[in-house]
């Protein structure tokens, strides 16, 4: 099985060195479009695909991300696993601004966007109990721990609607609940990546510590841009690293990630939906006979 890895992030990450072979390419989808081309690419014998997920120039807010149309863009392109890079708030005082998670969960608060690639006329259920690749999370803290990255394993993810941050109760009431890091984007993006089967781990970068902290008491975008900086040259060379060894797996995902359709679908064969069946043909062709 050759392994295609997805990468979902800013525009810093598509600037690696060494990266050969690039062509930005137009995908369509049935879901409308993407957030903007994708951009092909080879690093050694790894093939990448990279996504900028607000589009090139940041045109599009977290609540404005057709995710879906991302999802099944990278799935048609043939990727097999996705490394997701994205800016965080902390709640941990011992993650600090420039740290790395490679978390392990996610709790979903937003409420404004499209979460299922099914629906009415194909109902289907996947499990989210694990949302994150174990796979892809070990080789992504082996390769960040070898760029010399602070880096953090575990840890819960409280997905926001944005865009606005937190307020101060907000901010407590979330560390109270035991979450790690607070982003806007993760969601429902682990989510689709799960129902099209396709391997999935976050990458989730400090940037500031929302605002719980009495000596960091509100968030402004100033500040937060300065570490981004910071962070997007990290990221590029965990990327760099981590992408060959992705590319040398060979086979089945040993979690599963690749066959959750199996046990998933719902709806009887003859009361499916033939539009939503089109669909559907890229993110479940494996499991409907498309």
């Amino acid at each position: 099985m050759t392994r295609r890895i997805g990468i979902i992030g800013g525009s810093g990450l598509y600037e690696i060195d060494g990266l050969e072979d690039k062509e930005w390419r137009q995908v369509g989808t049935p879901w409308g479009a993407p957030s903007d081309a994708l951009l092909f690419g080879r690093l050694g014998e790894a093939e990448l695909v990279f996504l900028p997920r607000h589009g090139r120039g940041h045109r599009l807010s977290p609540s404005g991300i057709n995710y879906r149309a991302n999802i099944d863009a990278l799935k048609r392109s043939g990727v097999t696993d996705i490394i997701s890079v994205s800016a965080c708030g902390s709640f941990r005082e011992e993650l600090a601004p420039g740290d790395f998670v490679v978390v392990d969960q996610f709790i979903d608060r937003t409420f404004a966007r499209e979460k299922s690639f099914f629906g009415n006329g194909m109902v289907a259920h996947v499990s989210m109990a694990h949302p994150v690749c174990g796979r892809l999370g070990d080789m992504l803290e082996t390769a960040a721990r070898a760029e010399g990255i602070t880096v953090h394993r575990g840890g819960t993810y409280l997905v926001m609607e944005g865009p606005q941050f937190s307020s101060l109760a907000e901010s407590n009431l979330y560390r109270q609940w035991g979450c790690d890091v607070i982003g806007m984007t993760n969601m429902p993006e682990a989510k689709l990546a799960r129902e099209a089967e396709i391997c999935y781990a976050t990458v989730a970068m400090v940037t500031d510590y929302d605002c719980w902290h009495p000596d960091h008491e509100h968030v402004e975008v100033e500040s937060v841009i300065r570490v981004l900086v910071g962070n997007a040259v990290k990221a590029r060379g965990l990327v760099a690293r981590a992408a060959p060894e992705l590319a040398r797996h060979d086979g089945a995902c040993p979690r599963g990630c690749n066959h959750v359709l199996d046990t998933a679908l719902i709806t009887a064969p003859d009361a499916r939906d033939p539009e939503m069946l089109k669909k559907l043909d890229a993110v479940a062709g494996r499991v409907l006979g498309g």
